[in-house]
């Protein structure tokens, strides 16, 4: 069923492939990886393959992502990382893209929304993107994969966003990419808007009950009064 905007009282938002284009950048690198098979087979196309490889890891990449979470181990993991980057192995240093139209969707939606980030990101990769963008301050609270005990699927996230706003969690929006946003976001009793710009499908985010599905986050304006 649509949502109800006049019930909206904070809208948050998940990162990668809702905030930041981070399929996308999936794709080209693993397409530019790919680039040598037209020449041993001229019909094959290496972004075809890779969007479609990139998309077919959606959901067991989320199961697996969430195993350190059930176990606990969320935070070691995340602390073993920031030790590797520390040393400089595995750091990563590719700009962050923006989901093209997300800034001055931010800055509309401000004027008249509480904000709030829920990522199932660690910390500092959380934090990384917000900062290589400025976009910090537009959000009332900024929830990472550290913040609650469990991350998505689970609601705490949203719950915990919607205390820090001081809201009921039927007030929240949970505008995200993949099946676990829209779970997280059912189980929350919060409403949900899945959008086509990152790694899910409509079929899957259909099926997973989010209540309006939008081909990119910049056009969420055209669902909420502003």
């Amino acid at each position: 069923m649509p949502i109800d905007p006049q019930l909206v009282r904070l809208i948050c938002f998940d990162v990668d492939g809702t905030l930041a284009d981070t399929d996308d950048q999936w794709v080209n690198r693993f397409a530019a990886a790919l680039g040598y098979l037209p020449r041993l087979f001229p019909r094959v196309q290496p972004e075809r393959i890779a969007r479609r490889t990139v998309m077919a890891l959606e959901t067991p990449g989320n199961l697996l992502f969430n195993i350190p979470d059930q176990l606990g181990w969320d935070d070691e993991i995340a602390w073993c990382i920031h030790q590797l980057n520390r040393l400089g192995i595995g750091k990563r240093k590719p700009p962050f893209w923006l989901v093209p139209g997300v800034l001055g969707l931010l800055d509309a939606l401000a004027l008249r929304y509480p904000l709030a980030v829920v990522s199932a990101r660690d910390e500092a990769g959380t934090m990384a993107f917000l900062d290589s963008h400025q976009l910090a301050p537009r959000f009332q609270s900024i929830i990472t994969g550290q913040t609650c005990t469990h991350t998505k699927p689970f609601p705490d996230p949203i719950l915990e966003a919607a205390r820090l706003a001081g809201v009921h969690p039927s007030a929240c929006l949970m505008v995200g990419d993949t099946t676990v946003d829209i779970i997280a976001a059912k189980r929350a009793g919060a409403q949900s808007v899945g959008v086509l710009c990152g790694f899910g499908e409509e079929a899957e985010l259909r099926k997973a009950g989010a209540d309006v599905i939008l081909a990119s986050t910049a056009e969420l304006a055209s669902i909420l009064p502003l």
